[in-house]
């Protein structure tokens, strides 16, 4: 039973295949035991950087490479992300173990990273079939989720060594002056300007922030359930945006993605993960559960919120903006520009209720 709902990747999307002959003679020069031949799948979700599972006879791997076109600056960066997580290993027991990296682009054209594959359920936009959640074990998976979230951010990272992460202070603002930066370079014609969003932003930042690591992709479909308990995590993926930011601007982020269950058709028809099932905690819940737990005072929290969608439009406006001028043939991407308009009309409907 618990084996069928272990997260499978799927036939590799055309345009994104990888050159199997040099990749197959780098991984058995660098990692090895390797048995068999090699078979190449590659996971649906994400929508950045491109994720294959690579299956032998004795064991299976995961593989990460940018994809191709025009990346943002800082973006994508496969060394930092493998470094970052190999720094954290000894300190976050949920970062998946990595075994190589190379930026020699004469394997695959593009630097990867190679890890260990993690066997469990991954909740995308729904848990998998075969799997009924009662609404007390949606209850505790959000409790779980967000007590390991605490724990990232309570990771003492000047101790741990990984001071050099991220710049730190200062974060709240060169977030907001850098995804304003990244949706102006992003935008389309059929895209909306953002100016109202954007300066409401600029004129609301905190007066103060704490400092801690961030994943800053923290959600529920970056997360590896245990197929026989999926209360219990066994993994936290996608570690690309992680750095040393506020922990709030993080739980933010995290919302932005939260679809609960009264939420509306765009919301519930553009959800990747499955937090709207009776059990599942509202936004408002998760922010009052984190502060409670971390000793703040959930006073307002409307920066966070707005901030997170802000964000989301313009990553979702990055990934449009290559198909736009086609640099991916992704039919996924195509109406992309519609969730921008979406994010944005919820980040007005927030400031507007001040």
């Amino acid at each position: 039973m618990t084996s069928s709902l272990i997260d499978k990747a799927s036939a590799v999307r055309p345009g994104e295949e990888l050159a199997i002959e040099p990749l197959r003679a780098w991984l058995d020069a660098n990692i090895g035991d390797f048995e068999g031949d090699m078979q190449v799948t590659q996971y649906s979700g994400g929508a950045s950087n491109w994720t294959y599972c690579l299956a032998f006879d004795n064991r299976s791997v995961i593989l990460r490479r940018p994809p191709k076109g025009t990346k943002a600056k800082g973006a994508h960066d496969m060394g930092r992300e493998y470094r970052l997580q190999k720094s954290l290993e000894p300190v976050y027991d949920l970062v998946p173990n990595m075994l190589g990296y190379t930026d020699d682009e004469s394997v695959l054209g593009a630097e990867f990273y190679v890890m260990e594959k993690l066997d469990g359920i991954i909740p995308r936009k729904h848990f998998p079939r075969g799997l009924e959640i009662k609404p007390e074990q949606a209850s505790k998976m959000c409790e779980v989720a967000l007590d390991e979230l605490i724990k990232l951010h309570n990771v003492d990272y000047k101790g741990a060594g990984l001071a050099h992460i991220g710049k730190g202070e200062g974060y709240s603002e060169r977030q907001i002056s850098g995804w304003i930066n990244r949706y102006n370079k992003a935008k389309t014609w059929n895209v909306p300007s953002a100016k109202k969003v954007m300066n409401w932003l600029e004129a609301n930042l905190p007066a103060k922030e704490t400092i801690c690591i961030t994943h800053n992709d923290y959600r529920f479909d970056n997360l590896v359930l245990a197929s026989d308990d999926p209360t219990r995590i066994i993994g936290v993926l996608d570690w690309e945006l992680a750095t040393l930011g506020d922990p709030l601007m993080d739980l933010g982020n995290s919302i932005a993605y939260w679809v609960q269950a009264d939420d509306d058709f765009m919301a519930k028809n553009t959800q990747r993960q499955p937090t709207d099932i009776p059990g599942m905690m509202t936004r408002q819940q998760v922010i009052n559960y984190y502060c409670a737990k971390q000793g703040l005072e959930p006073d307002d929290f409307d920066f966070y919120e707005v901030y997170g969608l802000f964000r989301l439009a313009a990553i979702v406006q990055q990934i449009y903006y290559r198909y736009h001028h086609k640099q991916t043939r992704n039919p996924a991407y195509k109406n992309m520009w519609v969730f921008v308009h979406y994010l944005l009309y919820r980040c007005k409907k927030i400031i507007n209720r001040r």
